[in-house]
């Protein structure tokens, strides 16, 4: 019987009561065991405490998550935050390192929401801090206030580039209706990175890695939501789990091969 493969789920650095936490959203876990078909595993905050080669070493892929946190602006040369923003030096000194590790080492990736972020300041590039102030782009913030059904609901159409990845996943739909839960967004694209998808205003809404060895996709919205409801999150999730499939794969291979030689 084949073993599924182990998928590493980002985790934010908090504090429940008295103790500090590593957290993940169960709608991630949810996304990777019964989405991806795959083991999902948390993995802590602990910037260089867990060496990035060990992690690599250890899993099949990888799932950066979205969080209430923002990637702090100096580590993409931008405005010190507004007072009160919320920041995880913690994790920042996680992801940041382990994506670009990741990619280079043919370790896929899925990066949602601030892990699409993540991604694009890892690749030089920059972000609004806030989207709704910038000039000719709408308000792509939920409404705190609305049950949690609505404010994971439809927001807006994304028009996909034709020939993409997302494209190809979507069945070639131009278009899909996506959520939209985000203050911050992409300002400068980072180099190397394919635009995958674009809302109305021109809001960059999800990206490619173009030279990248293996599965290499980021996107703004939550596609995790309820991901068996929607036939594109669905496909993003299958195919997500298939390349860390075949990771896991080839690395048994890789492992054969060494032990009879």
């Amino acid at each position: 019987m084949e073993r599924k493969p182990l998928v590493g789920i980002t985790a934010d650095l908090t504090q429940i009561g008295a103790h500090a936490s590593h957290t993940v959203g169960d709608k991630y876990v949810a996304a990777i065991v019964d989405g991806a078909q795959a083991l999902a595993m948390v993995l802590p905050a602990l910037g260089e405490r867990q060496s990035t080669d060990d992690v690599l070493d250890a899993v099949d892929g990888l799932l950066f998550t979205g969080s209430y946190s923002n990637v702090e602006p100096h580590l993409y040369g931008g405005e010190p935050s507004a007072p009160g923003t919320k920041h995880d030096p913690a994790r920042d000194a996680t992801t940041l390192p382990l994506l670009r590790a990741a990619i280079v080492a043919g370790v896929p990736v899925l990066a949602v929401c601030r892990g699409f972020q993540e991604l694009n300041v890892v690749f030089g590039g920059t972000l609004h801090q806030h989207v709704h102030d910038v000039p000719g782009l709408a308000d792509h913030r939920e409404d705190d206030d609305a049950p949690l059904d609505t404010q994971y609901g439809p927001a807006h159409v994304v028009r996909l580039t034709p020939g993409g990845k997302l494209h190809a996943l979507a069945g070639g739909r131009d278009e899909v209706h996506v959520n939209s839960l985000h203050k911050q967004g992409i300002a400068r694209l980072g180099a190397g990175l394919a635009i995958e998808a674009v809302a109305p205003d021109g809001l960059i809404e999800a990206v490619s890695v173009a030279d990248a060895p293996a599965f290499a996709l980021a996107v703004q919205w939550h596609p995790e939501w309820r991901h068996a409801q929607n036939p594109l999150s669905s496909a993003i999730f299958r195919a997500f789990g298939d390349a860390c499939r075949a990771r896991r794969a080839a690395r048994a291979r890789a492992m054969a091969a060494a032990a009879l030689a």
